[in-house]
């Protein structure tokens, strides 16, 4: 008999999708893909040559749970210069990926329980993370007039006595939006005086198209309440090198790196190494890339306020992602045969069989009735899918 916490589990909302993109392509079809959060940039030479020779001096050999002593010190080093928040090398936990940083700190924070407030739309895995580490996804319905931005008044309606942490993902994935120095104040002034923890999750803080950005380490009363969360994969880019990091309190960072001890250990040496040289010598690439995706954003944002006006979306300010509402089309995608709850699932569903375009669902990220698509890919393969979108949307308002 398998486990509740396993039986509880609810599989990613994209698992359709990706099946059938798998299915389409494995029988010839060419699909054009704006589902999948993953940068469509090779990890820089810089980067790749420090994993190398690392694999090459054999600097192969176990290493300290909580990750590589030169690694940890360059993250200090990048908080402090780009974000201006200061963290010790023992505040640091260097990760299998940042799916392993929340993971490890639900697991650090939470009792049986637990209450943690989860805007949506939110990431597909903080539920289920929450869940598996024993704790309970209150999810917190934001407002469309705020871009479904995370406010104190939020926090306010929903915070119990059991509430142990906020999450919140800034740069948004699905959405795209960020929050101001000012908003992120806003949830300090209730969190803090609570007692709440804030676990900030900031994996695409450097692709970020606004004035600034606000880490909410920053906010200096907020600081020792903030668990925050980061990684390589969205600004080196390195996905498959799988290293992630937390900054937090000493107390919070050890209990973290006891359990890592446990669990998993330090992530592979030949990817932290490279992850020394990623941060010390890639800025340049990382800035030159952050051009590229607000290029495709500006191509996305004018074909679609010229060509589907009818199609509302969130304003994007960092990330990669645009969310769009697709309520125009709801009454006729809920006639089509076959239709289920998930109006917005079989608007993908459709618009991958009958155009070839992968989108994610926002029934995925907990809002219904909008999909995800992501400009993670070269410009002509943007634009073609939009247009694609287009012509169903055309169809099916007929």
């Amino acid at each position: 008999m398998l486990s509740e916490r396993i039986q509880n589990m609810v599989p990613s909302g994209t698992l359709e999708i990706n099946a059938r993109v798998f299915e389409l392509r494995e029988a010839g079809t060419e699909i054009i893909n704006l589902s999948v959060g993953e940068p469509d940039f090779n990890t820089p030479d810089s980067a790749k040559i420090g994993g190398i020779k690392a694999i090459i001096e054999n600097k192969t050999r176990y290493d300290k749970a909580p990750g590589l002593m030169e690694l940890r010190e360059a993250i200090c080093a990048k908080l402090s210069k780009e974000n201006g928040v200061e963290y010790t090398p023992d505040q640091i936990i260097v990760t299998n990926g940042a799916k392993q940083c929340i993971t490890n700190a639900c697991l650090a924070l939470l009792n049986p329980g637990d209450e943690v407030l989860i805007p949506a739309p939110y990431w597909v895995s903080y539920p289920e993370i929450v869940k598996i580490c024993g704790g309970k996804p209150v999810f917190v319905e934001t407002k469309r007039e705020n871009d479904f931005k995370l406010t104190g008044a939020d926090i306010e309606q929903y915070a119990t006595e059991k509430t142990k942490m906020i999450i919140l993902c800034n740069p948004s994935n699905p959405l795209g939006t960020v929050h101001t120095r000012e908003e992120l104040q806003g949830i300090a002034d209730v969190c803090v005086p609570r007692g709440i923890y804030m676990m900030s999750d900031e994996v695409y803080e450097r692709i970020c198209f606004a004035d600034e950005f606000v880490s909410m380490a920053a906010i200096p009363e907020a600081k020792d309440m903030t668990i925050l969360i980061n990684g390589l994969s969205k600004s080196i880019p390195m996905t498959g090198w799988r290293i992630g990091y937390t900054a937090a309190t000493k107390e919070i960072a050890k209990a973290m790196g006891s359990l890592q001890g446990h669990i998993t250990s330090h992530p592979s040496m030949p990817s932290q190494w490279a992850g020394v040289d990623g941060l010390n010598k890639c800025s340049e690439y990382t800035e030159w890339m952050v051009t590229q995706y607000k290029a495709r954003m500006e191509a996305a944002v004018d074909f679609l306020r010229r060509e589907l006006p009818e199609v509302p979306f969130i304003e994007p300010k960092g990330a990669f992602y645009l969310f769009l509402d697709i309520s125009c089309v709801e009454k006729a995608v809920r006639a089509l045969p076959g239709a289920t709850d998930e109006y917005s699932k079989d608007f993908t569903l459709k618009l991958l069989n009958d155009k070839h375009v992968a989108v994610a669902p926002g029934s995925a990220f907990g809002m219904d009735g909008f999909i995800r698509i992501a400009y993670a890919s070269d410009i002509d393969s943007i634009m073609e899918g939009l247009k694609r979108i287009r012509d169903l949307v055309k169809e099916l308002e007929k």
